[in-house]
């Protein structure tokens, strides 16, 4: 590993594709390349969905899509096999192939970990590639050991799919009692810039910022009222507190005179709207706003009600007060990072579980079901009192 200290890679590609939050802690990795390379060329391999956030950061030379039509598909059956065989009959996917392999990187770092990119790693023709190892039980078991039966085994432990053997060395894991973010600047170990406080800033446009302001001006939101946003949706199911209890802390963030800004993308406007309805007065913005405006209403905030979601992410990283809502996953490895006060918990002897659907819940999703409305708001006053 000392070798690569003393090298300075000049081309270098970051993969993580997705998701929102994954995105967001990957910055910290970022910001420490750059400083550690300053001249370097640095481009983000990543999905549509999040690239756009990722073109505005200075620190990034090229923001590379890996489109839609690339990504989610079976893999272990002959659906998957015919996916693949028609990917390398496609000519967006073939000609992005080809584009990074005339890029001709000196460096790529994978911190996404999964069969589709370590492939992409490879057909960089890359002389150094660095992700995560095969997930070791010395690493596993002691984390494991501490947790609900069952959780580690549907938990991130490592690489995946065999994806290890695309790399030519390994990002080191002594724990996996580590945040997302401390783990993904364990790359600094084998690059020689470790122990470094991370920095998880990203930049968001000033037009992103004038039209949040437009858009709350227009809603009749007034500059002088504590804004609370609340975005309560999540991917996982099991992730989202129950509705009415976002809608009892919502009346009770109106009727002491905050303005209450509900978020949420275009696929989550019914939840949404579901809230605005049982809380008159909030102000639903949902699928008004792209991801960096998102972000720019999220750093307005005085403070900022989620679940383990990644506007969550986004909060914590503009350094915005969050109170967060979490269950089935592990605020050890991706609560809002800084503020482990912001997460508020039930405390059940099942959490966290990482189970992604209700269905195979046993406990009638008691996680989130037991978490009091009227904690959450008096953590949310606390929030704003500092």
């Amino acid at each position: 590993m000392a070798e690569l200290t003393r090298r300075e890679f000049k081309r270098i590609l970051l993969i993580k594709l997705s998701a929102l939050g994954d995105v967001v802690h990957t910055f910290a990795l970022l910001n420490a390349l750059r400083r550690r390379y300053p001249d370097a060329r640095i481009d983000w391999l990543s999905k549509p969905s999040t690239a756009e956030l990722i073109r505005h950061q200075p620190a990034v030379t090229n923001a590379l899509v890996y489109g839609e039509n690339h990504t989610e598909a079976p893999r272990y059956n002959l659906e998957g096999v015919l996916h693949w065989l028609n990917l390398m009959t496609d000519g967006r996917f073939l000609g992005l192939l080809r584009k990074l392999r005339s890029a001709r990187y000196d460096l790529v770092v994978d911190v996404h970990g999964q069969m589709r990119t370590a492939f992409v790693t490879l057909v960089t023709g890359a002389p150094v590639r660095i992700g995560f190892g095969k997930p070791r039980p010395e690493v596993w078991q002691p984390a494991g050991a501490k947790l609900p039966a069952g959780t580690i085994q549907r938990a991130w432990k490592g690489a995946r799919e065999g994806a290890w053997h695309a790399y030519t060395h390994h990002i080191p894991l002594d724990t996996l009692d580590l945040h997302a973010i401390d783990r993904y600047l364990k790359v600094g170990d084998l690059l020689g810039f470790r122990g470094e406080p991370a920095d998880i800033a990203f930049r968001i446009p000033q037009s992103a910022e004038d039209r949040v302001i437009a858009l709350l001006a227009s809603a009749g939101v007034r500059a002088e009222q504590p804004l609370v946003v609340i975005a309560p949706a999540a991917l996982w199911e099991t992730k989202r507190w129950r509705a009415e209890g976002f809608a009892e802390v919502a009346r009770h963030c109106i009727g002491r005179g905050h303005a209450v800004v509900i978020a949420g993308s275009p696929s989550e406007q019914g939840e949404c709207a579901t809230l605005a309805a049982a809380a008159p007065g909030a102000v639903d913005v949902s699928g008004q706003t792209s991801v960096v405006e998102l972000a720019a209403l999220l750093k307005k905030a005085a403070v900022c009600l989620t679940n383990d979601s990644g506007p969550m992410h986004i909060a914590a990283a503009m350094g915005r007060p969050v109170v967060s809502i979490f269950g089935p996953t592990n605020p050890t490895w991706v609560g809002p990072y800084g503020q482990p006060e912001a997460v508020v918990s039930a405390g059940t002897v099942c959490s966290p579980c990482y189970l992604r659907d209700y269905q195979r819940c046993g406990f009638d999703h008691a996680c989130m079901r037991n978490i009091r409305a009227a904690d959450v708001a008096e953590r949310i006053k606390a929030a704003l009192a500092h």
